[in-house]
C-alpha cells in the first residue's frame, strides 16, 4: 500500500492521461492504458511493473520498446 497522498496523485494522474482510474485498473486485473485484461505477463519484472504502472504487457512493451 502506498502512502495515500502518493494514491491520489496516482489515480488523477492515470485518469488525466488515461481517461481510467488505477485503482479499477488494479481491482479488476486490468490496463489502465488500453482498458484489456492484465493477467499474462512474460517474467516476474513485467508483473511487477503492473503493480506500479497497471499497464498490461502489450502496453508496457508499446511504452518500453520492448522486442519480442
Amino acid at each position: 500500500m502506498k502512502e495515500p497522498t502518493l494514491e491520489q496523485f496516482l489515480e488523477e494522474f492515470t485518469f488525466e492521461m488515461f481517461g481510467r482510474s488505477a485503482g479499477i485498473a488494479h481491482a479488476t486485473k486490468s490496463c489502465v492504458s488500453c482498458g484489456g485484461p492484465a493477467s499474462e505477463f512474460r517474467d516476474a519484472i513485467s508483473e511487477k511493473e503492473y503493480k506500479i504502472s497497471k499497464m498490461c504487457q502489450k502496453c508496457q512493451d508499446s511504452v518500453f520498446n520492448a522486442e519480442e
